[in-house]
């Protein structure tokens, strides 16, 4: 099942039979107000909301109150999370052009909730040099707190795309980089099309990841290539802090980042960014420059 915020409202994706394209049934609408329109609040009760969509949606754009859509009209699917978690070095090779080893734990930070936005945003490019990092995003759909490996796919509602934008000199300067302060300019957490449950996946920990920039391929690999995959990602934060409904996880990027590049490239006005991740989709993130001018 893929879930999506199209214009604000909760809606849930189906393929036309007949057309190809896709269309969207407004969840507060075939609900009869059971759900509500928001789509994080969707997460407050995520058992009862895919039980209902299960057992009440058919896949088919003549199902009630579908219809079709653009997608570049689609907002992230989970807009206001309460926690955004990031995942660094979760890939040997990125680890490796990074010039860091392994570490025996994974390395956990930031993006602040106000840097999230979905398909087709344009992002405005502060001073700087922005880099691309496509991941894996994980959507929490129960609380997990101090979860063991087998149980922790229970609580995860779905996955989506994601974009760790970042801004290499705020993000590296100082005697202690500020990671969470480079990654959290607006629009620095492009997320979406939507979010695809984990029960649409054959192979839900091997999955194709990459992004094209200017319709050239930066990044490639695969998901079962990150040292620590999404059950223990669950495990390791969830010992600390409980991961709540809606909460999201940045799960780390593979090699072909801008800044390891020789020379280094980063992002432009006017570059259009093209992450994809096999069984999910594409999102696209376009750039604009900054109306902000140095007075120096």
């Amino acid at each position: 099942m893929k879930i999506a915020n199209l214009a604000g409202r909760a809606v849930i994706v189906v393929p036309s039979t007949s057309s190809g394209r896709v269309a969207a049934i407004d969840v507060a609408t075939a609900s009869g107000g059971r759900f509500g329109p928001d789509p994080q609040a969707l997460f407050d009760d995520w058992p009862a909301f895919v039980e209902w969509a299960a057992s009440t949606v058919t896949a088919d754009a003549g199902a009630p109150a579908s219809v079709f859509f653009d997608e570049a009209a689609l907002g992230a699917p989970v807009p206001r999370p309460r926690q955004v978690f990031a995942i660094g070095l979760n890939y040997a090779e990125h680890a490796a052009e990074a010039g860091y080893p392994p570490d025996a734990l994974p390395v956990t930070f930031t993006k602040f909730p106000s840097s999230i936005v979905g398909q087709d945003a344009a992002v405005e490019l502060p001073e700087g040099n922005v880099d691309w990092e496509v991941e894996l995003v994980v959507v929490i759909g129960r609380e997990a707190h101090k979860v063991d490996r087998e149980s922790a796919w229970d609580h995860v509602a779905g996955l989506t795309i994601g974009q760790d934008l970042s801004e290499r000199i705020t993000q590296l300067q100082g005697s202690a980089p500020q990671f969470s302060l480079g990654k959290s300019f607006p629009g620095f957490g492009p997320t979406g099309p939507w979010l695809v449950t984990p029960d649409e996946f054959a192979e839900r920990d091997d999955l194709a990841i990459s992004c094209r920039l200017s319709d050239e391929t930066m990044q490639s690999s695969r998901t079962s290539m990150m040292l620590y995959d999404v059950p223990e990602l669950l495990v390791r934060i969830s010992a600390v802090c409980p991961l709540l409904p809606g909460d999201i996880i940045f799960s780390g990027t593979p090699a072909g980042i801008g800044n390891r590049r020789t020379p280094p490239r980063f992002l432009t006005p006017d570059d259009v960014l093209v992450s994809e991740i096999e069984g999910i989709g594409t999102l696209t993130t376009r750039f604009s420059a900054s109306g902000i001018r140095s007075l120096s």
